[in-house]
This record gives C-alpha cells, structure tokens and sequence, in this order.
C-alpha cells in the first residue's frame, strides 16, 4: 500500500486551517500509529469516547476508532478555533455524530469512515457530507451481496461489467451507496435498493436517482476519491457549487 506521502492528489497540510462554503474538504489518514501515538490519541478523547472504544473486540478496531476520533476532533478544532475538550459530539437516533449548535459557529458538517489501515474525514459548511472508504475484497462474493442489496439498475450494470473488472465495480458501487446514506443520516436503516449510482470504471461517480423520501438526486455531488491500490472510496455533498480539496492528515 502507498503511503499518504506518496500520494500525489493528496495534498500536505496547510499552515492554517480553514474551509470556504464552496469548499469539501476531505482528509486522509494512515491508521498504523506507534504505540506512544495512540496514548497520545487516547488522551484526546472524553471518557465516553474511551470507553465507546474499548468495546471493540478487536485491538485494529480500537486502534482505527481512536485515531480517527482523535484527528476528527483536532481537525473541527482546527477549523472552529476550539481545543480538542471544547468539542463535545451530540448523536442523532441512527447514531450520527454532530456539534452542538452553540459549538459550531462555522455551521461545520462532518462525516468519517475507516478501513484496514485508511480513515477519511470529510468536511463542509452549510450542507450535508458523507464519506466511506473500503478495503478491495475480491473474494467477498459480491455478485450475491449485490443481489441482496444493490437496485436492480445497479445489478444490471455490474453484471454486464468485465469478469476480472467486478470486485472493483462493486466496490465503488458500495461506497457511494454508504456515503450518501451516511450524508443523509439514516446509516442502514435506509434500504440500498432505494436509489442508484454509477459503478463502472469509465463512467464518473454520480447519485443517477433516488426513491428515498424528499430526497432530489440533482441536488447531490459524488465524487470518486483515490486511495491508493487495495481501496475504493467516495465522496458525496448537497449541492453543486463546491469542489473538493484533498489533504493529508499527518
């Protein structure tokens, strides 16, 4: 896997942080600290967040919730000009993480996803994010999980991609699908089949149509992120005035 370094879209850390309401920004992180870094992390995080990670079963999964908490709340500090203890996270009822209106005085949205190694925290002002990052699996059995999950347009499309082609197809096809119903706050209790989104490797990342509730596919933005070989991901925000800036967390 390349480093975050080696990453050329990526762009290093500015000097300054801060974001522009035509501005996505989105960050990525490696997730393979020291040891004295994820104490360090850990010391960033409320008791309650500690605690949230330790019920992880497994160490890599704690790790990944640590670090990716801790660079989510230095980031929101960073752009809100806040320490990390100011930044105290309201849920939602399907779980989604948000600030509190009298801590965000910017009006920040934010959303976070992590996978084997990689996490990505995306940001905005004034409009609804979602991102997701996924590990390429090609034994996963996609044809079957796209059979149970995916809409009908969606299976139609994979089917028809080349053989070799597949598990990468279904891959974009999954994180755009989990960043739009994380953007929109419903996590899984949204059913997937429920709208449709472009998967093959020569067509651009799109929201094509959507049957959920209120929902208007035009007013959406997908964007394709490259992470390097071995991961697919997406990014997804209301509207179609914004651009989306990639940096690189430490």
């Amino acid at each position: 896997m390349a480093t975050v370094d080696e990453m050329p879209n990526w762009n290093p850390a500015p000097g300054a942080i801060s974001i522009q309401r035509n501005e996505v920004d989105v960050w990525l992180a490696r997730l393979d600290p020291t040891v004295a870094a994820i104490a360090q992390c850990r010391t960033l995080l409320s008791e309650d967040e500690r605690t949230r990670a330790d019920r992880f079963h497994f160490e890599r999964d704690r790790t990944a919730y640590t670090m990716a908490r801790a660079a989510l709340k230095t980031l929101l500090g960073k752009y809100l000009g806040l320490s990390t203890a100011e930044i105290q996270f309201q849920y939602t009822a399907h779980g989604k993480p948000y600030l509190a209106p009298a801590a965000n005085s910017l009006g920040i949205s934010f959303n976070i996803s992590h996978s084997y190694g990689l996490a990505l925290l995306a940001f905005a002002i004034g409009r609804k994010v979602g991102v997701d990052v996924e590990r390429i699996r090609p034994d996963f059995g996609t044809l079957e999980i796209a059979r149970r999950f995916f809409s009908s347009r969606e299976i139609e499309s994979l089917l028809a991609q080349p053989p070799e082609q597949q598990a990468d197809c279904f891959f974009n096809c999954w994180t755009r699908k989990e960043a739009y119903i994380k953007a929109i706050g419903e996590g899984l209790s949204c059913p997937l089949h429920l709208f449709d989104v472009t998967l093959a490797m020569d067509e651009p990342a799109r929201l094509l149509a959507t049957r959920v509730n209120s929902e208007d596919a035009s007013k959406w933005s997908l964007h394709n992120l490259d992470v390097g070989a071995g991961h697919k991901a997406a990014v997804i925000a209301e509207g179609t005035d914004w651009q989306v800036r990639r940096w690189r967390w430490m």
